[in-house]
């Protein structure tokens, strides 16, 4: 795993997440407290295959493939997404993982490298 955090300068955030080999196994408490998140960015480019699936959870300890997510966001293949969220998406423990599948059941990680970059509280 290659996970990054970083703090950041306000007012739109103060730590940057980056994960530059998301996968299907859940990165877990990635910010160590609870905050919003403001951005999200998936690169995907690396896969002409599949779409990326990033699974967000509210969650200390979410098991892929059955723990819901909160979230979930598509990023369809040979692409790069930015999601916005002025308002902030609040969290109490942040964890995530990237599989090919969407819904709950998905557990196959991408067959290439997939960016994942958070602006996080």
């Amino acid at each position: 795993m290659s996970l990054k955090v970083s703090d950041q300068v306000p007012p739109v955030g103060t730590k940057l997440v980056v994960e530059t080999d998301a996968d299907e196994t859940a990165r877990v408490s990635v910010t160590g407290s609870a905050g919003a998140i403001f951005q999200v960015e998936v690169d995907n480019t690396g896969n002409g295959d599949h779409a990326a699936y990033l699974k967000i959870y509210d969650n200390a300890s979410p098991v892929v493939g059955t723990t819901a997510p909160d979230y979930i966001f598509k990023v369809p293949t040979t692409s790069r997404l930015s999601f916005v969220c002025p308002d902030g998406m609040s969290f109490i423990d942040l964890s995530f993982a990237v599989v090919t599948t969407g819904g709950t059941g998905g557990v196959v990680g991408p067959t290439n490298p997939v960016i994942v970059k958070f602006v996080t509280s």
